[in-house]
């Protein structure tokens, strides 16, 4: 078994509309009325400090205590586990909240590039693709080599092509395709996780069957509860992997199935140009 990290996604474009609302002119009852309550308003006393962080402090508990609910339903076993105190931090100075949603959003991100570096991997040990690499006709890397050994072997420039994919992936994604006040950001109360989708397209490359709309949300928490424990596996997996090969006898149980990698698996351009040579 061996590793390639596989990513077979699309970008869409959205659009935006905006509108203006008529202009109306105010009547004197009404100027009566605005004035009165602008009075009414200016005179009123502005919250204390203490009333504010009492407010954030409440919120911020019952973002961990959802997380925590979340977490027992994920792995009645282990249950809620942070012991770096992670989501009692704030990320850049924002909110509990804020904080939640970003490290959930990176770890179902992770799982997915986790599971599909895994199947990548297994199949990339044992396929090599028929058909040519570039466009003068040299042929993909031999499955004899190790998944990181592949890796080294094809030019330079594909890796800046995929890298520029996954690039562009994540921009869609952290802007939602343009389309953040129909589908807010996860750290502004979107759901993390939620990629996306093709609808712009003529056909939807994720779900070209509709299948996830005819779910209930129940079913689909209950699926995206699965995707993230299979994605921390994965993420296990895949490092075992790479470990056993990097390091030969470290993970005991692929000793017979592991490739000895001379190279690092923290520099992908290595032989080429490094930032850290």
């Amino acid at each position: 078994m061996k590793f390639v990290t596989a990513l077979n996604l699309t970008a869409l474009f959205a659009d935006a509309s905006a509108f203006a609302p008529g202009l109306t002119t105010p009547t004197p009852t009404s100027t009566l009325r605005s004035s009165a309550e602008s009075a009414e308003t200016e005179g009123a006393p502005e919250p204390d400090s203490a009333t504010v962080g009492g407010a954030a402090a409440a919120s911020a508990a019952s973002a961990k205590a959802d997380l925590a609910a979340l977490a027992k339903s994920q792995n009645t076993v282990v249950g809620y586990y942070d012991p770096l105190q992670l989501a009692d931090r704030s990320f850049w100075e924002q909110s509990t909240e804020a904080t939640i949603g970003f490290l959930r959003q990176a770890e179902i991100k992770h799982g997915r590039v986790a599971m599909a570096a895994f199947v990548g991997y297994c199949v990339q040990s044992n396929v090599q693709w028929p058909f040519a690499m570039t466009l003068d006709g040299a042929p993909f890397p031999s499955g004899d080599l190790s998944p990181e050994a592949q890796w080294d072997a094809i030019p330079q420039e594909a890796k800046w092509q995929i890298l520029a994919f996954v690039g562009a992936l994540e921009i869609l994604d952290e802007c939602n395709c343009g389309d953040l006040e129909a589908r807010p950001h996860y750290m502004r109360g979107g759901q993390p996780g939620k990629y996306p989708d093709f609808s712009a397209l003529p056909l939807n490359l994720y779900d070209p069957f509709n299948i996830n709309k005819k779910m209930s949300d129940e079913v689909k928490a209950r699926r995206l509860n699965m995707e993230v424990n299979n994605g921390r596996l994965a993420m296990i997996g895949i490092f075992g992997f790479l470990a056993a090969d990097a390091v030969p006898g470290s993970v005991p149980v692929l000793g017979d199935i592991a490739q000895p990698y001379a190279g690092n698996v923290m520099i992908p351009f290595e032989g080429q140009f490094s930032l850290f040579s």
